[in-house]
Order: C-alpha cells, then structure tokens, then sequence
C-alpha cells in the first residue's frame, strides 16, 4: 500500500538532523514570551495509541456561560518556513495513519517528542481561548502564544466512563478533573445544538477498527462507535476552527481555508433520481445544509437511512483547501479552517504561521503578497497528499477485512444488503465487513436492475432485493490482494 500510493516511509538524514537540533527543551526566554498557563488546569483526551497528542482542552464557567480553552501545539515555532522539515511536511502534507503504523508528517523527534503535548510537561502552544455563550455562540474570543502543562493525559475510553457511564471508580481516580468533564459535556451539548440549528449535517457511518497482533494480522474487526467523549473533542475543535477562520477574515490576512462547496448541477439530479423513489426533492435554488439535514433526520432509523446518507455525502463535493473563504457546506459554517492538528496536517501548520506572523507584528507588506502567492499551492499541495492518505488507509483496512475472513470460508452470516448494483448487490456483516453476491449466483430467477429505486426483482417471481434488507449468505472466495470477498444466497 505504502509502494503503490507512493508515499514516504523514511525521512531524508538531513531532515532528522534538523529536527534533532530544534527539538530543544522549552526556554525560560521563551516563557517570557508568552502568556503562562502552566497553572490552568488542562487536559488532553485521545485514543489509547495516540502518541502525536495536538491539543489540549481547559474549561471553567464563568458569569454568561463557559470559558473554553483550546490549546494547541505551537509546531510553527520550531518548523520555519523554507526550512528543510517544511520542505518534507509540505511534500507529505499529512500523517498517514495505517493500522498499527503511522508514516508521521514530521520526524518522530518533533511528532511524539517536543511539539506533543505530554503530560507534567512544559509545552510551547497557540490558544484559542473563548468565551462562549448558553446558546453555543462565541461572545468574546482571544488567541495569543502560550506556554502550557498538561495535568493529566487522558483517554476517550475514560472520559466516556465519567461522562457517560457515571463510573464511580473512574470519577475517584481522577477526582480533581471529573467535574471539568461534565462541564465539557455541558458545553459541547449546547456547542452541537448551535451547530445543528444552523443546517450542519452529521453523517453517522460506521466505522470500522481493525485489532491486529504483533504481527499484523487482524485478529478481530469490530464496528467503531464514537462516545460522548470523542464528539465533545470534535465540537471543541470545530468551534476553535470557526473562531480562527472568522478572525483571520476579519483580519484581511491570506489563509488557507478548508472549504466544502454545495452540491449542484448533475450531482443534485442524480441525487434527485433516487430522493424520488422515497418521496424527497431539493429544488436547486433551495440546496442549502438545512433542507439535506431535514431528510437526514427524517430517514433515521429507516431500512434506506444509510443508502440515503451515502447518496447524499456521494452528491457532495469533497472538501479541499483554498485560498478563498467560500463556506463549509457539511458544517453550515461561514468560515472555516483547520488550525488544531499542526503535527500531522499541513495547513494548520500554514494557519499556524500566519497567526504567529500577525501576533508577532512580523506581518508586513512584502510578508504578505509572499504568502499570498503560496497559498494556492499549498493548498493543491495538501488536498492532493489527504486524498492519498484517505484513498490508502481505506484500501489497508480492506485488505485485512479480507485477511481476517480467510478462516471463514464455508460459514455462513446474517448481513444485511448495503447496495444494490445491476450486476449484483453488496452485503454487509454486522462487523463492517462487505462482500459482493453476484447476480450470476442468484440462479432461481433473472432478476433485472431498477436503477431509480436501487432493487433487482425477479422478472417471474417479483423477488426483490432492496437495500436494507436482511439476508443470509454464505462466504464462497476471498482475495486478498484484490480486497474482493464474495458471498452466496443460501
């Protein structure tokens, strides 16, 4: 995968060399700098194998509503512009995430040393801090330098425990932060509300997690639920994203914005065709995120939620970096951008330099028309090296899907018919697992395609397969290099 996508696996000597020489402990010079937060109680939370920990999160109420801190890692302090490890993240663009390896943005001396933020260390940061209101909208904001100390490293797993499971045990263990949990809960609730009362649409696929052994094997595939906790990290980031994109605007500085345009033209009528079948219509002048959340939260919970959902993200454009600040479509936002994952994204990077430009007063003129010539291509650049990335982690999940079923062949499964094409339909196990039956194996009947209402029918019998409909198949082959598993009717 890494070979057929061509992307990096080892970095060039003289690019460790200079992250060895800049990852230098955190200077009191440096402290002097920089507002002091080592007192201000704060916390990562990640997933237990995260070792490139970004951002870390304080909260407090205050008189109006909440005190959200978000801080994230300053990366642009020691990755300067033009500098040989901005030469090879700019060429990278991205961390690729492979299962149980990680092909990291920059050098692991940076990625897990210096830049992230480990607990009862000091930590050079970039904070977002905002003073958000009981409806979920920010009141008064301010981003500056800062100089961080976690408390405590946390677990989503944990969080949910608190949060979620109300699990005495874990509230004792971390007694001194339980409360700060809640109160994030609190906050991301009202958070997600706002969001949602302006159109954003959230799309709630399953996702899969592959376990493998010490030799990579898949030993399990499991359906990957999100908890309270990794969404409460998910709408802090959004909002802190929202909140640094509308001030840079404002600001009138160049920027890379993450930007998703509205569906339209021959997406929308294709769409169309099959919104038809069940009783749905968005008009072209009328394609805004509220109409597509609308029929979202109508279909859940329905056989064709997730034949609809797919339909509907499929119709969409993909969302891409750009020097213009046209909206994000997906989160019914204005202006947005990524600034909280500088260690494996480079545009939060770039966002990262221009801020530190600005709160610096280093941003003159010259400076930038210079970074405004840029930013197309790092733009170009960054959408182009996320695609690669997406397009191989998901083809490396499906290879071990179908190394992991090898040992099934013979047995049968209840699934449950995800797509219907007209040379068959694709199946889904309860474990995220897909597998094709071919039409050619359906021999009781000729079955013929009805591509408005996605079903096969029986010319004779009027048999139907449509999507969402329980079936019982057997699994006949598996390729493992072709990621191909294919199941039979029993």
């Amino acid at each position: 995968v890494i070979k057929k996508h061509g992307l990096k696996e080892h970095f060039p000597a003289a690019v460790v060399d200079e992250a060895r020489h800049v990852a230098q402990p955190v200077s009191q010079e440096e402290i002097e700098k920089r507002h002091d937060l080592r007192d201000l109680r704060m916390v990562t939370i990640d997933g237990e194998d995260a070792k490139d920990l970004d951002d870390a999160v304080s909260i407090e109420k205050i008189t109006g509503g909440y005190r959200l801190g978000v801080h994230i890692a300053d990366v642009s302090h020691y990755v300067r512009e033009d500098s040989k490890l901005d030469k090879e993240a700019l060429a990278r663009g991205t961390s690729v995430y492979l299962i149980d390896k990680v092909l990291p943005m920059l050098p692991t001396e940076l990625s897990n040393g210096i830049c992230s933020l480990t607990a009862g260390q000091d930590r050079l940061a970039i904070t977002c801090m905002m003073d958000i209101d009981n409806k979920g909208k920010v009141f008064k904001h301010d981003i500056f330098k800062s100089v961080i100390h976690i408390n405590e490293r946390m677990t989503y797993t944990a969080v949910n425990k608190i949060i979620t499971d109300n699990d005495s045990e874990m509230k004792e263990r971390y007694r001194d932060l339980a409360e700060d949990f809640l109160l994030m809960k609190e906050l991301a609730d009202i958070i997600r509300q706002e969001r949602n009362s302006r159109g954003a649409l959230d799309f709630d696929f399953p996702e899969s997690k592959v376990i493998v052994d010490e030799n990579s094997f898949p030993v399990e595939i499991k359906r990957f639920e999100r908890g309270a906790g990794e969404m409460l990290i998910e709408d802090f980031m959004i909002k802190a994203n929202e909140t640094v994109a509308e001030y840079m605007y404002w600001q009138e500085m160049p920027l890379l914005y993450r930007v998703h345009e509205k569906p339209e033209g021959e997406s929308l009528a294709k769409l169309n065709k099959v919104l038809g079948v069940f009783g749905y219509k968005i008009s072209e002048n009328k394609a805004e995120p509220f109409v597509f959340q609308k029929i979202l939260k109508e279909i859940k919970g329905s056989p064709e939620e997730n034949v609809i959902s797919l339909l509907v993200l499929r119709s969409m454009k993909h969302a891409r970096y750009l020097p213009q600040e046209l909206g994000h479509f997906g989160l019914a936002s204005k202006y947005y951008c990524h600034f909280t994952s500088p260690i494996r994204r480079y545009p939060d990077l770039i966002v990262h330099r221009v801020i530190s430009l600005v709160l610096e007063g280093r941003m003159n003129g010259k400076k930038k028309s210079s970074l405004e010539a840029r930013m197309g291509k790092y733009g170009e650049q960054s959408t182009l090296q996320e695609a690669k990335a997406e397009e191989a982690e998901r083809e490396l999940v499906d290879i071990k899907k179908a190394q992991y079923m090898q040992q099934f062949i013979g047995q049968e499964f209840d699934a449950r018919i995800s797509s219907v094409l007209s040379f068959g339909f694709f199946v889904e196990l309860p474990n995220t697992v897909e597998g094709l039956v071919h039409i050619s194996t359906i021999a009781d009947d000729y079955y013929e395609f009805n591509d408005r209402a996605y079903t096969l029918i029986g010319t004779h019998t009027g048999r139907k397969f449509s999507i969402g409909d329980q079936v019982q198949v057997q699994l006949v082959s598996v390729d493992v290099d072709a990621a191909k598993i294919d199941f039979e009717l029993v």
